[in-house]
């Protein structure tokens, strides 16, 4: 199929997003880049793992002490939430309405913020308690495992805020439809990532 053609929602690709051989080749090669972050975040688990609950004798912190299930459990929420919203978003895609496509990426965006919200407000509060990066060897590892994946969501956010942006006055075509759903297939990741660290860090750190 060619980009230019013209679609109405009775012509268009059930899976627009591998309809043309460059659709396909980013598909193939986001899943080779998701593969090589499932690297990245395994390392950092290992390392927090290794390092949890470590630091000088009768350090102050521990994941007991520390964490509080109930803000984590929110941010679970709103990131959970955030993941089928944009399950909705690719189900307009598919079926050529962009207009609710873009309304459930915006609601997407703006679960992603409240996610963002509360890991800074986790973050200051934790430093405010004096339980800063290079506090301890559990610190460090904590804030790099976390940080990292907050580092990730904020770019999911930029990612998909730009192409609402750019493609807003365009509508669909066999072009962008890839883009947005490599974006969604991104932030599915890192929704997934979560539940790791949500059960690792949080869940099993609370309960021992």
């Amino acid at each position: 199929m060619d980009f230019n053609t013209k679609f109405t929602p009775h012509t268009w690709p059930d899976h627009p997003e591998q309809a043309t051989m460059e659709g396909k080749n980013k598909v193939v090669g986001f899943w080779i880049f998701l593969a090589c972050e499932v690297v990245l975040f395994a390392s950092l688990f290992a390392t927090y793992l290794a390092l949890k609950n470590k630091g000088p004798a009768g350090m102050e912190f521990t994941t007991q002490s520390l964490f509080e299930l109930p803000l984590a459990f929110a941010m679970t929420m709103l990131l959970l939430t955030s993941s089928l919203t944009s399950v909705y978003a690719i189900y307009h895609m598919r079926n050529f309405n962009f207009k609710a496509m873009q309304t459930w990426l915006g609601i997407t965006v703006l679960l992603g913020l409240g996610f963002l919200g509360l890991e800074i407000y986790e973050f200051q509060h934790y430093v405010g308690l004096g339980f800063t990066f290079n506090q301890s060897a559990f610190s460090t590892s904590f804030y790099s495992l976390v940080g990292t994946h907050g580092f990730h969501v904020t770019l999911g956010l930029v990612w998909i805020t730009t192409l609402m942006l750019r493609n807003a006055k365009r509508g669909l075509n066999l072009y962008n439809a890839p883009k947005y759903f490599v974006a969604a297939l991104y932030w599915h990741f890192i929704d997934v990532v979560w539940v790791f660290i949500f059960t690792v860090v949080y869940l099993m750190g609370v309960i021992g």
